[in-house]
């Protein structure tokens, strides 16, 4: 399966989402690859914040437990850290802990190349990155 055809499967994406989507698969078309990590992070990111506030029960869950980041809707959670959202999510038991840990993966891999770090990564390498993107998109969408 290719990453288009993965692309493709995504039915819950808005219109943001799907433009950086759009973006990440140009960029990795054009030989960009640390870029392709990067825009396709803030689309998946973008994705995990509409999919809490989508949901009244997830974003009750974390107001209750977390007052003091006054989420009242999905930009607000804009100002959490990622890393610190996923355990959050975890904590909640709105995501299982091998999603957690798999989110954090793609944080980390995602801070390699957003970061001058040694890591470049090829084309297999952004091709594997972009399909476990929407692989987790897709899980969470269900």
């Amino acid at each position: 399966m290719t990453v288009t055809e993965s692309y493709e499967k995504l039915t819950k994406l808005n219109i943001k989402q799907d433009k950086l989507f759009r973006e990440a698969l140009q960029c990795a078309e054009h030989g960009l690859y640390r870029s392709a990590h990067v825009t396709s992070f803030a689309a998946l990111m973008d994705f995990v914040h509409e999919w809490i506030a989508a949901e009244p029960t997830r974003l009750q869950a974390i107001q209750t437990n977390y007052p003091t980041w006054n989420i009242k809707q999905a930009a607000d959670l804009r100002e959490q850290k990622d890393y610190t959202l996923f355990e959050v999510l975890k904590k909640q038991s709105l995501i299982t802990n091998a999603m957690m840990k798999a989110l954090q993966g793609l944080l980390a891999k995602r801070n390699e190349c957003a970061h001058p770090e040694d890591y470049e990564p090829g084309i297999n390498d952004t091709l594997g990155y972009l399909d476990e993107m929407m692989k987790r998109i897709a899980a969470l969408a269900t």
